[in-house]
């Protein structure tokens, strides 16, 4: 593996798990790091030699994702996020990436459809340390029916389709 096919993975790596625990803690995408793992994805897809399939499957997940959007499926950030990934991963591992962000999502979406008939509203103070703060927004979020960090479940699909297939 190339020095800089090594970087555009570590880089590619971190700002997947920033996605993930930003949307975890905030529920959203930001958009330049989302635009980070796009130009991390083109970079090594330019690098591996197969830039021209990566870019026509990043957009045909991004029609896809769009529509879902559109139909009030899946969040923006969401959206671009998966699109990134999409260029992010090996046009080969694309699907393999997409089948564990839906097993990976199903899983995580079992304790917001089962908790919030068990999970109490929250009558807690408001904590000062960012842990305690975390845990009670979530709890908030649960017993209200809120949306899921959905961004945990493309990190984790992508992650799997990189270990299995690799950058290149």
């Amino acid at each position: 593996m190339q020095p800089l096919s090594v970087v555009m993975l570590a880089g590619g790596a971190a700002v997947l798990i920033i996605c993930a625990l930003h949307d975890a803690a905030f529920r959203t995408v930001p958009n330049p790091l989302a635009a980070s793992l796009a130009i991390f994805g083109l970079v090594a897809r330019a690098i591996a030699g197969d830039l021209v399939a990566a870019s026509i499957i990043a957009l045909i997940v991004f029609a896809a994702a769009a529509l879902c959007w559109r139909r009030g499926w899946m969040g923006g950030g969401d959206v671009k996020l998966l699109t990134a990934a999409a260029c992010f991963v090996p046009p080969a591992q694309v699907p393999l990436m997409l089948a564990c962000i839906a097993i990976t999502g199903g899983a995580l979406a079992l304790p917001y459809l089962i908790g919030r008939h068990f999970v109490p509203r929250p009558a807690l103070p408001r904590p000062a340390a960012l842990p305690a703060r975390l845990l009670r927004a979530e709890h908030w979020r649960l017993s209200r029916g809120g949306p899921l960090p959905y961004a945990v479940a493309i990190a984790a699909g992508a992650g799997i389709a990189l270990v299995r297939g690799g950058i290149s």
